[in-house]
This record gives C-alpha cells, sequence and structure tokens, in this order.
C-alpha cells in the first residue's frame, strides 16, 4: 500500500498548496497537529448532528459550517480557495478512506458535508 506521504506527494506535491502546507506545519507540536485535528472533528461532528436533525445541506446553519471547515483549513494547512474546497467534497465521499473516517461521526455525514460543500461553492 502507498504510503499517504507519498501519495500526498506524488497527487499534490507540485502544486502552491502543497508548498504552503509543507511550510505552515513544518514545525507544528503535537498539541497544534491535535488542536487542528480536533477542529476539523468537531465540524464534522456538527455536521452530522444537522444531518441527523434532518436540517438541509442548504440550510443556513451548514452553510456556516463549511465556512467555518474553509477558514479552517485555511488556518491550519493551506489557503483553501472555493475551487480546492469543491474538490475536497467531492473526495470526502469518492476516497472511501475519507468517507468512512468522516462517517465515523455518523452515517451519511460525508455525503451531507459533501453537498453543504457543493452549495456553498455554487
Amino acid at each position: 500500500m502507498v504510503s499517504c506521504n507519498k501519495e500526498v506527494k506524488e497527487r499534490w506535491g507540485g502544486t502552491a498548496a502543497h508548498s504552503e502546507y509543507e511550510k505552515k506545519t513544518a514545525d507544528y507540536s503535537i498539541d497544534k497537529w491535535q488542536r487542528a485535528a480536533d477542529g476539523l472533528n468537531g465540524i464534522f461532528a456538527e455536521l452530522s448532528r444537522l444531518k441527523a436533525e434532518g436540517i438541509g445541506a442548504d440550510s443556513e446553519k451548514a452553510q456556516t459550517l463549511v465556512r467555518r471547515l474553509q477558514s479552517h483549513i485555511t488556518e491550519y494547512y493551506y489557503t483553501c480557495t472555493n475551487e480546492i474546497l469543491a474538490g475536497l467534497g467531492r473526495m470526502y465521499t469518492e476516497d472511501e478512506r475519507f468517507k468512512a473516517n468522516i462517517d465515523k461521526h455518523g452515517d451519511g455525514t460525508a455525503v451531507y458535508a459533501s453537498e453543504a460543500i457543493a452549495e456553498y461553492v455554487k
């Protein structure tokens, strides 16, 4: 199996976003990595709650969470443009690894997040 780091470099190694990611995260402490992960998990947990409550992916609440997701990615990893965010949204459902990880918050969370992102970037 290809390691994640190797796969990431093969797919995005030549992009400005990957270069920014490497510079931004180069000196992250374990605590900072944990804050970054906790922030993402918190957003996906909230998206899962909205889905469970039957609140549409196009709702103001869901769109606010997508905006927070985009800001969080920009703060901790790389500038998350709408184009990049749209690609992430597709990857959340097309890549089974991402889907399984996000769906740990509740079945269908990855699809809901993807739909909310698609609405946001229209």
